[in-house]
């Protein structure tokens, strides 16, 4: 896999369809486009199996298990543009891996060859508590974070690019949900604006960074009629 240490921590590439068909060709750019996907989607994966193998370890070894075999034999084949969602493609294709996991692990016990996993039981509760959520929501949740981190971050990148980083890392908080009502006047006082101003501003930024989102989810879909439908599933799946 590649160097994760390259990226910020909670903005992973989004994959984009255009990705996946150079993955697709087996070329260098191909190879390379596929590690690209591997690192865009490691946390959803990983989320999924710490939610399905109740162990974080296992889920940690799984994980990267997947990805090496995906970057080793291509499988990334499979993916089918006209299916619509490679999101969709993605979380089939972990369950496949499991299942044969546990396929192989099964047969191997069964001859003898392998010890029963061993779980730590309040290891066991801390890692499926996570809200009893599913594997598949939790899978979700993650993608989710995801792409927000992600439109975050291009719209961080406009902010420095157009001189105004400070304001961006001021009003933060208010475009994440993190920031109060009450904070605003302080704010406004703080970045040398009337209130007015300073709402206009941020109502600015709030739509600019709902755009950018936007177009981190029009990169997964094949058809952009299906984007506000992906939007939706967005929110629901971090329960807003």
């Amino acid at each position: 896999m590649t160097a994760r240490n390259s990226l910020l921590p909670a903005a992973f590439r989004t994959t984009r369809w255009t990705c996946v068909c150079k993955a697709q060709s087996g070329s260098e750019d191909g190879r390379a486009a596929l590690a690209e996907l591997c690192d865009a989607y490691y946390e959803p994966v990983l989320a999924f199996l710490r939610c399905e193998l109740r162990d974080a370890d296992a889920a940690r070894d799984m994980s990267h298990a997947f990805f090496a075999e995906m970057l080793g034999s291509g499988s990334i084949g499979g993916a089918d543009r006209t299916r619509g969602r490679f999101r969709s493609y993605l979380l089939g294709a972990v369950k496949h891996f499991v299942a044969r996991q546990r396929e192989s692990s099964a047969r191997m016990k069964r001859g003898g060859g392998a010890e029963p996993l061993s779980l730590d039981d309040a290891e066991a509760r801390e890692v499926a508590d996570a809200k009893n959520n599913t594997p598949d929501s939790e899978f979700d949740r993650q993608w989710a974070v995801t792409v927000l981190a992600r439109g975050l971050e291009a719209l961080r990148l406009e902010c420095i690019a157009e001189n105004r980083e400070t304001f961006f890392e001021a009003v933060k908080p208010l475009l994440t949900g993190d920031g109060a009502y009450g904070d605003q006047a302080a704010l406004a006082a703080s970045c040398g604006m009337n209130l007015d101003a300073f709402r206009m501003a941020v109502h600015r930024l709030k739509k600019r960074l709902r755009q950018c989102v936007k177009a981190e989810v029009a990169g997964t879909l094949d058809d952009p009629a299906m984007v506000q439908e992906e939007m939706q599933s967005l929110f629901a799946a971090l329960g807003g």
